[in-house]
């Protein structure tokens, strides 16, 4: 009986979904490997050794040249999502209930391959623990906001604010575990979370209908993927570029985060 429970709860649905998600082959980025590779082209050897052991913005990198990096990511992994989803797409309606779920954990795990690199080149911190595929929950949180700023939703974009803001005045080298987790944006993490369970309901029956027929529904399915992941991918750049971490105002230290008062949670 819970567990039918679960399987109905929105926040639950979305939950497992990205988890399974972030658990795909090449799905987690290396921060290190990511920033040296999409920053080559613009900078010199010793800013992006200063990006890689603090920040692009600690290592003065303009943000016209995170831009450009940035558009660079955005372009490869829409057109690598949306050639896999149309791959998806060709076995038809009678693999529907293999392809479909899939489908949608691939889309999703796409989601989270630009959601990091977006995140790095705008001076977020490593994003996973360690060497451990698994999410913390501040990750999960974190990823949480930021695929609901890239589904449009404005409670995400402040909350996504609110952590940067606090990490910039911290200038740590990790996540605010407390404030994801048990307080101050923890409740809107949630409340995304269950409008993200909703909306991937609606995705998921959008992918099957797109599927039903062979061929077509690999055009279908790959255009709707281009048609929606290039949007999104684009939002969270605009509004990760726009945040006070991408700003060279504080150098990164090692330091433990010290939690934000309780009071930035107020809207």
């Amino acid at each position: 009986m819970t567990t039918s429970k679960e399987s109905e709860n929105p926040e639950s649905r979305f939950s497992v979904v990205l988890v399974s998600a972030a658990k795909l082959p090449g799905v987690r980025i290396n921060r290190e490997a990511y920033l040296r590779k999409a920053l080559a082209r613009y900078c010199s050897e010793d800013d992006i050794l200063r990006a890689i052991e603090e920040t692009p913005a600690a290592a003065g990198i303009p943000l016209e040249v995170l831009d450009k990096a940035a558009n660079d990511s955005i372009g490869y992994e829409t057109t690598k999502a949306s050639a896999l989803s149309a791959a998806a797409g060709i076995p038809g309606f009678m693999a529907l209930p293999a392809t479909v779920p899939a489908d949608v954990a691939q889309y999703f795990g796409h989601m989270l391959r630009i959601a990091q690199k977006l995140a790095y080149l705008y001076s977020w911190p490593d994003l996973f623990s360690g060497d451990s595929d698994d999410l913390d929950d501040a990750t999960k949180g974190v990823f949480t906001l930021f695929l609901g700023v890239m589904f449009g939703t404005q409670s995400a974009n402040a909350a996504v604010g609110k952590v940067a803001g606090a990490m910039s005045k911290q200038v740590a080298k990790k996540l605010p575990q407390k404030a994801l987790t048990q307080g101050v944006v923890y409740p809107i993490v949630k409340k995304v979370a269950g409008y993200l369970g909703v909306q991937m309901t609606k995705q998921t029956f959008a992918k099957t209908v797109s599927k039903a027929i062979p061929v077509v529904g690999a055009v279908l399915s790959g255009g709707l993927t281009l048609a929606t992941y290039l949007p999104m991918a684009k939002r969270l750049k605009k509004h990760l570029s726009s945040l006070e971490l991408t700003k060279p105002t504080h150098r990164v230290v090692q330091a433990e985060f010290v939690e934000v008062d309780d009071s930035l949670a107020e809207e």
